[in-house]
């Protein structure tokens, strides 16, 4: 009989082996899947990975690979920090979104004018979107006791449709006729967010994640704020008495969060995206949260793991159009990446261990008195 048995202290090992099992296990899963939907499972794991990094035109998809992992890792920093804390932001798909819509208004509301002002105005207006939209749950949650989770993840919806409004009536470009969705940002200089390093595809938004993780890991290990950011999580009571003050502790996290979410609609949607429109949120806000959780909530881990993800993107996309692997099974192998991760690091605190069965009890005769029902003596 096999049960989990808890263990006096998490495991290092498994800690540290959970992320590297999880992506072992969602390979095979993966290959398996493929080969359900008739693809040769091994001419999609090389697509995917292998591809991307050495295969024949890998110079060109290794800048998107950093194009793709920069808004992840940028997200996933600012979630890993109220992850630490117990502070549960699920909601910075939302944050993404209102950061590039109120970035791309401050930016526009100066149209035609060639400034070099305007740029670093939609970068400090992008973040405040985010900040913003997520200080809706955080003063939600210390004035009332709402759940952070629910309401950030309603506010996705909203954000959603405050996009859709956007896109085809205050912030529509007029002279697109018939068509949804601002003016290009890319195009104009002044909004466009450049390449940084020719051929590598590194934009501002790239540089503003690799600060990010600098900043996570000083912050984490060198600051009072994160040790009350790893004290909270780790041992709340003891946060209190240390004098840590949980409302303050909820804000703080959410706005770092959400600044930072903020920040990487900005750089998208003045980048890759190009412009405001109904199709601008990517997801980037929920898969950031398997980025935060592969690289177990550390910064230097994120960096990695949004290096994988973005290669999972990239390479999903080269074998949708090499070998006909369908969009929505790349989001299901990366949804798998999370789900492997969670079964596995149950191992960090748990071992498996084999008991054997309970011996059957003896059969008793009735008996009422000294007269057994089982028969004669």
């Amino acid at each position: 009989m096999i049960r989990l048995e808890r263990r006096p202290q998490p495991s290092r090992a498994w800690s540290y082996a959970a992320p590297v099992v999880a992506v072992a296990l969602t390979m095979v899963a993966g290959g398996l899947m493929f080969a359900a939907l008739g693809i040769d499972p091994l001419a999609a794991l090389k697509a995917i990975f292998w591809d991307p990094l050495l295969g024949e035109f890998a110079f060109y998809y290794r800048g998107q690979i950093l194009v793709k992992a920069g808004p992840l890792i940028l997200i996933a920093v600012g979630l890993a920090l109220g992850f630490r804390a117990g502070v549960w932001n699920i909601g910075a798909e939302g944050q993404y979104i209102m950061g590039a819509i109120l970035g791309a208004a401050a930016g526009l509301a100066f149209y035609p004018s060639g400034s070099w002002l305007i740029f670093p105005l939609m970068v400090v207006a992008g973040a405040l979107g985010g900040l913003l939209w997520a200080m809706i749950p955080a003063l939600l949650k210390v004035r009332f006791g709402t759940n952070e989770i629910l309401v950030s993840l309603m506010l996705v919806y909203v954000a959603e449709n405050v996009l859709a409004s956007a896109s085809v009536s205050w912030l529509r470009n007029p002279e697109a006729v018939g068509f949804p969705g601002s003016r290009n940002l890319g195009r104009w200089e002044a909004s466009a967010n450049p390449e940084l390093i020719a051929g590598t595809g590194a934009h501002w938004g790239v540089l503003t994640a690799l600060l990010a993780v600098v900043a996570a890991h000083v912050l984490l290990h060198r600051h009072l704020l994160g040790f009350h950011l790893r004290l909270a999580g780790e041992a709340p009571r003891a946060a209190r008495f240390a004098g840590v003050n949980p409302g303050r502790l909820v804000a703080v996290c959410f706005c770092i969060s959400g600044a930072l979410a903020g920040l990487a609609g900005l750089f998208e949607v003045t980048g890759p995206a190009g412009q405001v429109n109904i199709d601008f949120a990517s997801g980037y806000g929920f898969t950031a949260i398997i980025v935060a959780f592969l690289g177990r909530l550390s910064p230097i881990g994120i960096l990695l793991a949004g290096l994988l993800m973005g290669l999972t993107y990239v390479g999903g996309d080269a074998a949708a159009t090499n070998l006909g692997l369908p969009i929505a099974a790349i989001s299901a192998f990366q949804g798998m990446l999370l789900f492997f991760l969670l079964a596995v690091d149950v191992l960090a605190n748990f071992r498996v261990t084999r008991t054997s069965p309970p011996a059957a009890k003896a059969a008793l005769p009735k008996t009422v008195g000294d007269h057994s029902f089982g028969g004669a003596e």
